[in-house]
């Protein structure tokens, strides 16, 4: 069994990964929409890649012997000012999950809960990898802009991530 201030964490970094999740998903859509394909499969990519990290989590309370809580999630906004706006917030977000990770971590070796900071290990790389992700994408925008065919070429570059994703 974990200890109750453990449960309360994982169980509030689940919610914060189906959000993710839902995130992901709402700028999918949008870019879509916007014609901007390889924007939008990659982030329907990463939309999954959320809930399998939110599963993953709760396979692991449930292993415990605690019960992992589904709890209720707000809606992703849906409107986004352009590509720029998407990834600018993707990566806010990203650095936010892992302040999380981090803080469940921290808490995992105050209370001595060493297999919790064991399987914690995987998510702190894999924020890491995130962070790099979508930090790289921020600056491909730098570099190819918005304008004209610029926005073309970003779109093409960030579908290409999607066969790394796979």
């Amino acid at each position: 069994m974990l200890k109750e201030k453990i449960l309360k964490n994982l169980n509030e970094q689940i919610t914060a990964e189906h959000y993710a999740s839902n995130l992901y998903l709402s700028m999918s859509s949008w870019c879509t929409a916007k014609g901007l394909d390889g924007a939008a499969r990659f982030l329907n990519l990463h939309s999954r890649e959320e809930l399998e990290h939110m599963h993953r989590l709760i396979n692991y309370v449930n292993e415990t012997g605690s019960q992992a809580i589904i709890d209720a999630i707000p809606a992703p906004p849906n409107s986004f000012k352009d590509i720029r706006d998407i990834f600018e917030q993707t990566f806010k977000h990203e650095v936010h999950i892992t302040n999380m990770i981090n803080k469940l971590v921290e808490l995992t070796l105050a209370e001595k809960d060493f297999s919790s900071f064991n399987f914690l290990q995987w998510y702190v790389a894999e924020q890491h990898e995130e962070e790099a992700l979508f930090k790289g994408i921020l600056d491909k925008i730098e570099v190819i802009g918005l304008d004209g065919r610029g926005l073309y070429m970003l779109d093409q570059e960030i579908a290409k991530l999607c066969n790394t994703k796979q």
